[in-house]
């Protein structure tokens, strides 16, 4: 999964970088369906009120959950709290980001690297008491492979996958087609068999039904409803340790500023932004007594995204986007008349580093960047030239085809994300310079629009993990939808053979250093085609009280961000600043501290219940 992050940040990822909800009725489960949230024959309960005694973390965030299903999630909220239920098999280590066990203590290739052995833990366990084992983890990879719903997150990982068997209940071995480099980087939760294959319809079952949610991770869901709250407990049986929290709340805003006002008043603990704090917010709270601010660079991008043409995977053509984006030049003439380094002094105010390539710097390993023939920095001039030689003359102040329309364009902007508005005012006043006419449609739902091909350009990003597959997949002919309309991992309906077929030669290259060399032929490709431009890399900006949180790990720990990590260490470790919960004794592992039950509470304008057709991943959306 990837804070992706990802489409319109994060992601997206997750990316994500990713909002349909509907108060008129509930989604309804398929027939014959059971809930894998709890042992069979329990009844479902509400989460009671935490005790006042027990220690309890809030943190303020921006988004609502699209699914509590890890075969659905795709928002960055959902992400990570399914990896705060659920292991993996592999971890990231916070200070580096290389692959440490999780449910797999270790994992070895055969000579050709087409078959990989991994040996599962004995010491982890669901949260009902049974082993988690090998069988499970086989389960959640053949049910992927078998069943497109089940593969709608991450169906990616298991797409080269020939076999996948479980010989003991501590082996699991997975059979390949061809090579494939991220077998230690296979970021799917494994989930209990006894209870999911139970489950009807995996598109239709949202995991959200009665609790508590038997899980394997750091934590066990124990009640939600849809844009208010999601409520963890800590588990005791963790195998890397106990959390130190009793209560975890993760509060969510749809005002950010009414969300740092909580973390002023000590309502909060802590206060993530949509998706970081803007630079008047985080300046306010410099100074407070008892606030810290965390900054470091982001794992996301920030990006201007076309509509290329919205296809199904069989070809089909839907939607509305404005067929002048189909030519590259008037995508290159877009993008060659914004002013990257504008946005980032006066919108980001210099919170940002300047986009380039597609993956962020703080991935130093894939980071790509353009030469200086290729570049499409700021030259207006250039951009004109280019609309001239595409047929777009101008016509008194305005741009006109040659059947004599207007050039005239839409763009997707978040209504809750202020820079979406900010950079939409520039761009508005630079493409109009051009003789191009410009819509800033901000919407609460920008995913109905997305899905249905309805737009022209949208405000776009996806958070990046360590092992940039998914967030390169996404642009893969794989990833379009079956259908029209329908939800899918595609991130603008990208669809190119030389594509397809650098993505295919990266996945199969074990060698890092020709693998990074693919990986930068497929951002130069990305670059050149002006489906995309990456306009910034946000730093991650949030802030929390030191008089509730006393330690937390930031990732990377030198300096990195807390939430929406490629792990669950920030909320695993995070410590109270006093006293801690009764049982806190049980906070051993890498990094050395623990956390507790967490409650997601969504504040929202009109709460909702969750409709069959997915949540749009953007911006910060995606893992």
């Amino acid at each position: 999964m990837v804070e992706r992050v990802p489409p319109p940040s994060a992601q997206p990822r997750s990316r994500l970088r990713v909002l349909l909800a509907s108060g008129a009725a509930a989604l309804a489960l398929a027939a014959g369906s059971v809930v894998p949230g709890m042992p069979l024959g329990a009844a479902p309960q509400q989460a009671q009120a935490a005790d006042s005694g027990k220690s309890t973390l809030t943190v303020a965030v921006a988004q609502s959950v699209d699914s509590l299903s890890p075969f659905l999630a795709q928002k960055l909220m959902s992400t990570s709290i399914t990896r705060l239920m659920y292991d993996f098999l592999t971890n990231y280590d916070p200070k580096d980001n290389h692959a440490i066990p999780g449910l797999a203590t270790k994992w070895e290739p055969s000579a050709d690297k087409l078959t990989w052995t991994y040996t599962i833990r004995p010491d982890s366990k669901w949260s009902d008491g049974q082993q988690a084992t090998a069988e499970d983890a086989a389960w959640t990879f053949n049910k992927m492979m078998t069943d497109e719903a089940a593969a709608q997150a991450n169906g990616n990982f298991v797409a080269n996958f020939k076999k996948v068997t479980a010989p003991s209940p501590t082996q699991l071995v997975i059979e390949l087609k061809e090579p494939q480099a991220t077998m230690a980087a296979l970021d799917v939760p494994i989930v209990p068999k006894h209870l999911w294959e139970k489950v009807g319809d995996f598109s239709k079952f949202n995991n959200d039904k009665a609790f508590p949610i038997v899980g394997n991770g750091p934590f066990v869901v124990t009640d939600y409803k849809v844009d208010q709250y999601v409520k963890l407990k800590a588990n005791k049986d963790f195998w890397r340790g106990r959390p130190k929290f009793d209560e975890l709340v993760f509060k969510t805003y749809k005002d950010q500023d009414a969300a740092v006002a909580a973390l002023r008043k000590g309502e909060v603990s802590f206060v993530a932004g949509s998706p970081a704090l803007t630079p008047a917010q985080a300046a306010s709270l410099k100074g407070e007594k008892n606030i810290k601010i965390n900054e470091g660079p982001g794992r996301r991008f920030f990006a201007l995204a076309t509509n290329p043409g919205a296809q199904t995977k069989d070809g089909k053509k839907f939607g509305n986007g404005n067929k002048a984006l189909l030519d590259q030049k008037v995508r290159q003439a877009l993008f060659l008349s914004v002013d990257r380094k504008t946005i980032i002094d006066k919108v980001f105010q210099g919170h940002a580093v300047e986009g380039q390539g597609y993956i962020p710097p703080r991935f130093s390993a894939y980071h790509w960047q353009p030469t200086a023939e290729q570049s499409l920095a700021y030259d207006p001039a250039k951009a004109a030239k280019l609309l001239d030689e595409a047929g777009y003359r101008l016509k008194g102040d305005q741009r006109v085809g040659k059947d004599g329309k207007p050039l005239d364009l839409r763009i997707l902007c978040h209504a809750t994300d202020p820079n979406d508005k900010a950079i939409g005012k520039y761009l508005k006043e630079w493409w109009g310079k051009l003789g191009i006419g410009l819509k800033v449609d901000c919407l609460d739902n920008v995913s109905v629009p997305w899905y249905a091909g309805e737009y022209d350009l949208a405000f776009d990003g996806w958070s990046v993990n360590p092992d940039p597959d998914f967030v390169l997949g996404i642009h893969t002919c794989a990833a379009l939808p079956a259908k029209a309309k329908d939800s899918a991992t595609t991130d603008n309906f990208i669809c190119d053979k030389k594509y397809d077929e650098l993505y295919k030669k990266q996945l199969a290259e074990y060698d890092p250093a020709k693998r990074t060399g693919i990986v930068n032929e497929m951002q130069s490709w990305l670059y050149d085609s002006g489906y995309m431009s990456v306009i910034a890399y946000p730093n991650a900006v949030e802030a929390y009280r030191t008089d509730q949180i006393k330690s937390i790990t930031t990732m990377p720990e030198a300096a990195g961000n807390i939430y929406g990590q490629d792990g669950y260490w920030s909320w695993w470790s995070a410590a109270p600043a006093s006293g801690g919960s009764s049982d806190s004794s049980g906070g051993s592992g890498s990094t050395g501290v623990v956390i507790g039950i967490i409650v997601v509470v969504v504040v929202l304008a009109g709460g909702g219940l969750f409709i069959a057709k997915r949540r749009r991943n953007t911006a910060d959306d995606r893992e």
